[in-house]
């Protein structure tokens, strides 16, 4: 059991929110705009692409706590994941179970995924491309990053996506070189989901965004529903902030013992 919990561990960091806040749920306020059928001039997109880009969660360190539900290929287990992030730099996790023994940690960067396995004593380290084998290639350190905070993906706010109105929903859909994408944002102009396909590759990455709150004046999503899907593997985790801190000052503790053993 524990084994498949740190390696249910390792394939989540791969693929990867003042004080304590409790989970209270705030109303999302319509966003002051919209495009339209009757309103799908260029000067009307690049004006909501602006309100879009106004919307995006600005912050220069994020930590959460969340317990989670891992599943990968039927295999499921309950953890708890503690998440902090440096804008741009550095994604740090830890994992812990049952009464908060944790059994793995993980660093990554824009250049390397670094997996820490304490249950079996034992670390690997790859370049970032390592995501590939369990993503698309567009994915880079800005797309994981969004996709844990509940932003649109950078890249895909550019003057070449279609904006198509669906009901009181807005859908923002385009194409990353060979990577079609889809995004769905509520009448905030806030992501209630990210889909990320290439279809030739079998490879698919959904993001689901429900139950917004307040935290340090920002409306962020409390729970993120992650599903990926390759040839190789599927891969689920059920994530549920109790905690949500904004610009605080962090650790990023990361070291590896002498005794580790390296492993491909």
């Amino acid at each position: 059991m524990k084994r498949n919990i740190s390696n249910s561990f390792l394939l989540l960091g791969i693929i990867v929110i003042t004080s304590c806040h409790s989970k209270k749920l705030v109303t999302r306020t319509p966003a002051s705009t919209a495009v339209t059928k009757t309103d799908n001039s260029a000067d009307a997109a690049k004006m909501k692409l602006a309100e879009i880009r106004s919307k995006q969660i600005s912050f220069t360190t994020f930590s959460g706590k969340a317990k989670t539900k891992l599943n990968i290929d039927g295999n499921s287990n309950d953890v708890t994941l503690n998440i902090r992030i440096l804008r741009g730099q550095k994604i740090w996790v830890s994992i812990t179970y049952l009464i908060g023994i944790e059994v793995a940690r993980a660093l990554i960067t824009p250049d390397s995924i670094t997996v820490i396995n304490k249950l079996q004593s034992v670390y690997f380290q790859k370049p970032f491309s390592f995501i590939y084998d369990y993503a698309p290639r567009e994915v880079n350190f800005n797309t994981v990053q969004s996709i844990l905070i509940g932003n649109a993906i950078p890249e895909t706010l550019t003057d070449g996506i279609t904006l198509t109105p669906d009901n009181n929903n807005l859908v923002l859909s385009g194409s990353l070189k060979d990577m079609l994408f889809k995004m769905i944002l509520g009448a905030d102009l806030k992501i209630n989901s990210t889909n990320l396909s290439k279809a030739a590759a079998g490879q698919s990455l959904q993001a689901n965004y429900s139950n917004f709150i307040q935290a340090t004046g920002r409306v962020v999503p409390s729970h993120i529903s992650l599903t990926s899907k390759t040839q190789q593997k599927n891969i689920e985790a059920e994530i549920d902030y109790s905690r949500i801190d904004f610009d605080q000052t962090l650790d990023f503790p990361f070291s590896i013992p002498n005794r580790y053993q390296r492993i491909n």
